[in-house]
């Protein structure tokens, strides 16, 4: 397993359904996530599995692939997008970014947007966690695009 890669891609939703918004640089904090995205805030009583969510380049162009189309990674409506790493499948895993720490969480199950954006998308996003992992943010700071992301490892 390769244990860096880079940040390829950085993107944010203020609001639910709302267009995602590609950007260069982000700050990432342990009450908020990304900030600008509504996911990331803890909910009162929750536990912020899903602060920031991250999908592989790789395996978003194998589902491409798979349906036979070309769609924008950030259609996916994940928040990092990860060149040359594969994420580890194992809850409980610490990525690093810089001074940010995320914490792997679960799989990102691909909703039902995913079908609409393509016959089969979440089929092939469903194999393999192909669809990206969940995070709980551990250590916050600021990251950007062409950033190293890596296995912190025990």
């Amino acid at each position: 397993m390769t244990r860096r890669g880079t940040i390829a891609g950085i993107a944010r939703h203020a609001f639910p359904k709302a267009p995602m918004e590609v950007i260069d640089q982000v700050d990432i904090t342990v009450e908020g996530g990304v900030h600008g995205d509504f996911r990331g805030t803890v909910k009162p009583g929750g536990r912020g599995r899903r602060q920031v969510t991250l999908i592989e380049r790789g395996d978003w162009d194998a589902a491409m692939a798979e349906v036979g189309h070309n769609i924008a990674w950030q259609e996916r409506r994940a928040n990092l997008l990860v060149d040359g790493l594969d994420l580890p499948q194992v809850p409980g895993t610490l990525l690093r970014i810089g001074d940010v720490i995320l914490e792997i969480t679960r799989q990102t199950d691909p909703c039902e947007r995913m079908e609409m954006l393509a016959t089969g998308l979440t089929a092939a996003l469903s194999v393999d966690w192909r669809g990206g992992v969940c995070t709980r943010v551990k250590a916050g700071g600021d990251i950007a695009v062409g950033d190293e992301i890596g296995i912190e490892e025990p």
